[in-house]
């Protein structure tokens, strides 16, 4: 196999915090290498310096024999190096043909550009209508409009970052055939993922970081995920307990709750139903955008809806607002981290004083009390683990990571009732989402109410008690979790549209 990137030595500091420290790997043409890393581990940093995005401090880089230090993306795809990144950059109300345009430095025309995307999208198994408005597709859809961008551009090396994250067991399935053809042509694949199971299956090498150094390397079906997870680590993890929750009461019950969506291109809630008892946790999967964000809107209380579509320990509490639904024992942690879950430009303290301040008492008569509140931060960052130079930072200093613990902590230890999480461990390394996990099953146990919404199967299936799925705003009836298969719960996941994907790909 002949040698396509070498990374030497590659560094790169910011203030307070060195992201990548002498990193050295290489990857040779049609070999689909892992980079594994908990979050905060350098990950980003480093394929962002492969990517043209940041330049490193010292080291040096060479493509195919040649010195390679690209200044920006560009560069970096004039080289053959193409990325998808976790978070789509699509314009919603433009077509597929118009944001693949968007993406290229000289694209041909119009009509000649949508018969490529047919054809290449045919070729790797990927259908798409080129003249489809992005708006209308599902998450796995959009990954496809990015990914096909790139291979209009025939890279030599597609970087993915956490491409999995979004979609549905049936569509990681569509994804891997792909990738595994490109790879089959002579295409390297650098895969970033924090599932493990999946680099065992798709992977030929890892390269694991820790706190920004190589630890190891190894060849991933040679190891179980256990053994991939504690080199991530450095230490040696245990799955949470569930057992022995004893079930009390119904304390959350929705009742025929059909909401209009507030945001643009968003899914509306139909009908939705489903009880939630103390002691328990409810696992709520689905692909992204089929309401998820919606439904936790309306239990929040952001979303109003009618009085009786919402019960917390039996009251009315649809048409109340979330300082209200917080009073009678509701928290809720909403997926958007910066500017949802926390003010990006206001310190960990006032964050903390933001949700905290009804149920903690961090006022008084219209005062607010900042010592309360500060040690109220400081609580969470301890028990929690956020790793942070201080309480006083802004939120928007911290990694993904760490801001995910802050937030679900902050919620976690205001003695709730009922509990409402979207994504709780999304882009946060194994350690930290084991700890949020076992947090949350401490709070169920402590007899709390938990409705977990997820599209992380395996997170769902290792916390909950039941099961349902959203799809398209309605919710499916709930299931228990014992004896569920992944086929039934993709079938449930995907309502129609898994019938569609199961039946393309035979």
């Amino acid at each position: 196999m002949t040698e396509l990137l070498r990374v030497e030595g590659l560094t790169k500091a910011y203030p307070g915090v060195v992201a990548n420290s002498d990193v050295s790997f290489a990857i040779s043409e049609g070999e689909v290498h892992a980079l594994l890393g908990e979050n905060g581990a350098g990950k980003s940093t480093l394929v962002k310096m492969i990517y043209g995005l940041v330049r490193p401090d010292s080291g040096s880089m060479t493509l195919r024999g040649q010195p390679y230090q690209p200044a920006k993306p560009a560069e970096a795809r004039r080289a053959g190096v193409a990325m998808v990144f976790q978070h789509f950059s699509l314009f919603e109300a433009l077509n597929v043909a118009e944001n693949v345009a968007l993406g290229m430095e000289n694209p041909p025309p119009m009509r000649e550009l949508a018969s490529r995307i047919r054809a290449v999208s045919e070729e790797y198994g990927l259908p798409l209508d080129p003249a489809r408005m992005v708006g209308d597709l599902s998450a796995g859809e959009r990954q496809r409009v990015e990914i096909i961008r790139c291979l209009l551009q025939d890279p030599k090396l597609l970087i993915m970052d956490e491409p999995t994250s979004v979609l549905t067991p049936q569509e990681v399935d569509i994804l891997f055939k792909t990738l595994r053809q490109l790879s089959g042509e002579g295409t390297a694949i650098l895969y970033i993922s924090h599932k493990l199971e999946e680099i065992r299956a798709l992977c030929d090498e890892a390269t694991i970081l820790r706190r920004g150094k190589v630890v190891a390397t190894c060849i991933p079906r040679e190891q179980t995920a256990r053994e991939m997870a504690e080199l991530m680590v450095g230490t040696v993890l245990t799955p949470p307990a569930r057992s022995g929750r004893a079930k009390g009461a119904v304390a959350l019950e929705v009742q025929g709750l059909s909401v209009a969506s507030p945001i643009p291109f968003g899914t509306a809630l139909k009908e939705v139903s489903f009880a939630v008892r103390k002691g328990e946790v409810l696992g709520i999967a689905g692909v992204a955008g089929n309401g998820q964000d919606e439904l936790l809107l309306a239990l929040s209380g952001e979303l109003k809806s009618a009085p009786g579509a919402v019960r917390i320990d039996g009251a009315e509490m649809g048409d109340k607002g979330p300082n209200d639904r917080r009073r009678a024992g509701l928290v809720a942690a909403p997926e958007e981290r910066l500017g949802h879950a926390a003010a990006p430009d206001m310190s960990l303290v006032e964050n903390a004083l933001l949700s905290g301040v009804v149920r903690r008492g961090l006022a008084h008569r219209g005062f607010i009390d900042w010592a309360a509140a500060e040690a109220f931060a400081r609580e969470i960052v301890q028990t929690f683990d956020v790793r942070t130079p201080g309480v006083h930072v802004a939120a928007r200093a911290l990694s993904g990571g760490n801001l995910q613990k802050f937030v679900v902590g902050r919620e976690l230890s205001q003695s709730p009732s009922v509990i409402v999480i979207n994504q709780p461990t999304w882009g946060v390394d194994a350690a930290a989402a084991a700890a949020i996990r076992q947090a949350i099953l401490d709070r169920a146990a402590a007899g709390a109410a938990v409705v977990v919404i997820s599209q992380d199967l395996d997170e769902l299936l290792e916390i909950a008690d039941d099961f349902a799925a959203l799809n398209g705003g309605r919710l499916s009836p709930t299931r228990p979790v014992e004896g569920l298969t992944v086929d039934e719960i993709g079938l449930m996941m995907g309502g129609t549209h898994g019938m569609e994907v199961a039946h393309h790909g035979h």
